[in-house]
């Protein structure tokens, strides 16, 4: 297939934000007098939708109280979670190594893009990327399916051309159901059994193997 353009998941992906979400999220729940979770059983909330998230811990539907769940996370994270992060080692290289090559890169993530703005020119990431897309602080366009479909339709960008790279199930089946290729990360918050059941064209270990989708 040719490569045209790259979408990139990224917490798990880009950069590691397990302190920054994991402390919030424990915020959270402390300021909704719930069960604080330790931090270690609190993996599985990196790359989901918050809402998603917070139905489980708070065993909910209640919109209401999944909103103010989220307010009280936002508290925390606007101000210090957002730089509780790290740059994945070998990412840089891969981005330049890519967007040197032609191929049109863009964040694709379900944190609001007033937050991974921030997050991408904090690292230095922005020159390579022509736009980073996230969710609305209400939530639209949170889930990955909706999302990928939004990116197609605003960059005018060929599915069959395209590729979207994460490290979570959410990352790839939104490619599926864009016609869209997925590629799989192992080094971010999913497990190889959790990925392959989407049947990504390709499961990365490392960064450096990203540079394989020139070959293809």
């Amino acid at each position: 297939m040719t490569v045209s353009a790259v979408l990139f998941d990224l917490d798990g992906t880009l950069t590691d934000p397990f302190d920054g979400i994991t402390r919030s999220i424990q915020y959270a729940l402390e300021k909704m007098s719930a069960k604080v979770v330790a931090a270690a059983d609190l993996r599985w909330c990196i790359g989901p939708p918050l809402w998603d998230s917070f139905r489980v811990l708070l065993e909910t539907d209640d919109k209401a109280r999944l909103d103010e769940a989220v307010a009280h996370y936002r508290e925390r994270y606007t101000v210090t979670g957002l730089y509780e992060n790290s740059l994945i080692e070998g990412i840089p290289d891969v981005l330049a190594e890519l967007s040197s090559a032609g191929v049109k890169l863009h964040v694709c993530t379900s944190k609001p893009h007033a937050y991974a703005g921030k997050i991408v020119e904090h690292f230095g990431l922005m020159p390579h990327f022509g736009k980073v897309y996230g969710s609305e602080l209400d939530g639209t366009r949170s889930a990955k399916t909706d999302l990928i479909a939004y990116v197609l339709s605003e960059e005018g960008l060929a599915a069959g051309e395209t590729v979207m790279i994460g490290d979570r199930k959410h990352d790839l089946i939104g490619a599926n159901a864009n016609g869209v290729k997925g590629v799989g990360v192992l080094w971010g918050y999913g497990s190889r059994e959790e990925l392959a059941a989407e049947k990504p064209m390709l499961i990365a270990e490392k960064p450096a193997d990203l540079g394989s989708l020139l070959e293809a």
